[in-house]
């Protein structure tokens, strides 16, 4: 970042420059791409009273020229001033591109997969019903054998004489099935 301090009708001392400077370095917690920063200091004298004019001038990467003129009796309440206004308009703009960051493309990416998923679950809902036990009371396998048999239902969902939850279901085989 490039800074030049600029006296008109006023003689620069030390202190003002320091006192700029280390205004100057207030922008760059800004972390924007600050190109140069110019800053003028006017004095001027009106029917018998002394006014500061102060300005700011910075060149931002990707952003217009920013301008700050503040005009004051006090020379260093002019800076501080200014530099309230630019710290405004440099959080603004700071606010405005991290706010608006783009998706990554493995976003994108990873984003089509999940609606994939999630389309293919969609199907597979239309195709799963819920179907509810009919006895939530224990029985024997035996039991839970016939009233297989005498149903058209592929298995049988129960629960043993021991609260264990098991599965009794038709094998390929004719006349033959299998527990779980």
């Amino acid at each position: 970042m490039n800074t030049s301090i600029v006296g008109r009708h006023i003689e620069l001392t030390e202190p003002i420059k320091d006192y700029v400077n280390s205004s100057i370095e207030i922008f760059k917690k800004y972390n924007l791409d600050i190109i140069s920063v110019n800053a003028i200091i006017a004095q001027e004298e009106k029917n018998g009273r002394k006014a500061f004019t102060f300005e700011f001038t910075l060149n931002i990467a990707h952003l217009d020229t920013v301008v700050v003129k503040q005009k004051d009796k006090d020379l260093y309440a002019a800076v501080d001033i200014a530099v309230d206004r630019v710290s405004k308009v440099l959080r603004r703009h700071h606010d405005k591109i991290t706010g608006h960051k783009a998706t990554k493309l493995t976003e994108v990416v990873s984003q089509e997969i999940e609606d994939q998923i999630a389309n293919e679950l969609d199907k597979l809902d239309s195709e799963i019903f819920p179907v509810r036990l009919t006895s939530y009371k224990p029985m024997d396998i035996e039991e839970a054998l016939t009233e297989l048999k005498e149903s058209d239902a592929i298995f049988k969902v129960f629960y043993d004489k021991d609260d264990n939850m098991r599965v009794l279901y038709k094998s390929k085989d004719e006349g033959k099935f299998g527990l779980y």
